[in-house]
């Protein structure tokens, strides 16, 4: 629990790593309807994947913040050394960095469902898909920040050994709010993401320690 408070803290005292992939959410969604035709099935129909790829590339955006700073002054070693549990230490920051990036954009995405005219069974799907898949994203780029965090210009890497991996993800979420429009079942998705969401759960934090060791030796 304290190493929690200690990364909400630090996340708070660097506001705009918070607030920079939040409004790049929501400015990446509402450019589209000033690009496209003000027609309301047709935003309808790509609002679900339109709103899906903004959020993952917002989660991306925001990975930079999860062991960066630490790494740069030698905390990160320090925490890994003296916490005990290195496990620990990354479960916490993955925590911390999905509820100051991944939960805001949850928590945003039914006024972009409203302006992208979805109905209310998408715009459900749409929360219900955001709010098991962010935390995978999170999970998983917590292993590909932990591989490039001591790289000078990890940035371009980083999105080459993240994106692949997120692509499941922005498949199934989709597909679902997509099934949902269509008035269809779309439990087999949510299961699925589920199943993604607790093998990360289970699997990432022991890679998260292995990369971060690499990087630090």
């Amino acid at each position: 629990m304290q190493l929690l408070k200690r990364e909400l803290l630090r996340h708070w005292r660097c506001r705009q790593d918070l607030i920079n992939p939040l409004i790049f959410f929501v400015i990446t969604v509402s450019l589209f309807p000033l690009a496209l035709e003000p027609q309301g099935q047709l935003l309808a129909r790509i609002g679900n994947g339109i709103i899906w790829v903004a959020a993952l590339l917002a989660a991306m955006l925001s990975l930079e913040s999860m062991y960066r700073d630490d790494y740069l002054d030698g905390t990160l070693e320090l925490l890994l050394l003296q916490s005990g549990s290195p496990y620990q230490v990354v479960f916490a920051k993955i925590i911390s960095h999905w509820l100051t990036s991944g939960l805001p954009l949850v928590l945003m995405s039914p006024l972009l469902a409203v302006m992208m005219q979805m109905e209310s069974e998408s715009a459900i799907a749409l929360i219900l898909t955001l709010l098991i898949g962010t935390p995978v994203l999170s999970l998983i780029g917590s292993v590909g920040m932990g591989l490039t965090v001591g790289l000078r210009q990890g940035g371009v890497l980083l999105s080459l050994l993240v994106l692949p991996l997120y692509i499941p993800i922005l498949i199934f979420g989709a597909g679902a709010v997509s099934r949902a429009s269509m008035g269809m079942d779309y439990s087999g998705q949510l299961a699925l993401m589920g199943a993604f969401l607790v093998g990360s759960l289970s699997l990432v934090p022991f890679a998260s320690v292995a990369a971060i060791k690499v990087s630090i030796r």
